[in-house]
């Protein structure tokens, strides 16, 4: 009997999360996801993971709780045990603004999930996949953002700051994890038609600035999924330390 392959979404309620886990399920993997706030919308997706064979769970979870983010990852055990993959995907985005005018606390708040909680989220991880500590291995995709190579420039310099640490993280694991079985890889998402935006106050933000990007175009949340579970996969087993742009080239 084949055991199900699993899969750690956080989250996973809305957006490119959602997104990546109905994927998985058609993928046939079970899936988790975290939500923080909206576990209407996390039912659905776990519904929709359901409806396609596979099992799913939905654990509440704010990523800039470390303490949380470890009660997660128990639940997580308790219900699947192996741990296969993981999308280190919770993340926010602030009201825009230019630099000086950034709120400390927005920007403290913005690297308490964007880069401390996914700091932590990865430890969890590792500490069930790597073959030195007693795992199977597994795989491990980060969610950065070409904004961490634009800058973020007069609106949103504090999300690019936390999306650089992300591009640090995901080169540094690579390496260290890359012979305990391990792989470490990212993707930085352009203008994606996710809800995200509405955090930035800025009405039609993917329309606003879709001539920017060379395919004149936002992309979806699905196209960003489908890369992530290539990343995931063993199609992509040679694969490790690679931050992949899904910007439809904005950013070359």
């Amino acid at each position: 009997m084949t055991v199900a392959r699993t899969l750690l979404i956080t989250g996973g309620s809305r957006g490119i999360g959602a997104a990546t886990a109905r994927l998985g399920a058609a993928a046939g993997y079970d899936v988790a996801i975290t939500f923080a706030t909206n576990e209407a919308a996390a039912a659905s997706v776990v519904r929709d993971v359901e409806a396609c064979g596979r099992k799913a769970i939905m654990l509440r979870c704010d990523s800039g709780v470390p303490e949380q983010i470890a009660q997660a990852f128990a639940e997580f055990d308790r219900h699947f045990g192996q741990l296969d993959a993981f999308f280190n995907n919770a993340g926010i985005l602030g009201p825009a603004g230019r630099f000086v005018d950034i709120p400390v606390a927005q920007m403290t708040s913005m690297l308490a999930v964007n880069s401390a909680g996914a700091y932590v989220a990865a430890q969890e991880a590792v500490r069930r996949m790597s073959t030195r500590l007693g795992g199977k291995g597994g795989a491990i995709v980060n969610m950065s953002s070409v904004a961490a190579k634009l800058g973020g420039s007069f609106e949103s310099s504090d999300y690019a700051f936390s999306k650089g640490c992300i591009d640090t993280l995901t080169v540094g694991l690579a390496k260290e994890l890359a012979a305990e079985g391990v792989r470490v890889n990212a993707v930085r998402p352009g203008l994606i038609y996710t809800d995200i935006h509405d955090s930035s106050g800025i009405v039609g933000r993917v329309e606003k600035y879709k001539d920017l990007v060379p395919m004149k175009r936002g992309g979806s949340a699905e196209e960003v999924g489908e890369t992530v579970l290539w990343l995931l996969s063993a199609k992509a087993s040679y694969v490790t330390g690679v931050l992949v742009d899904v910007a439809g080239g904005r950013g070359l």
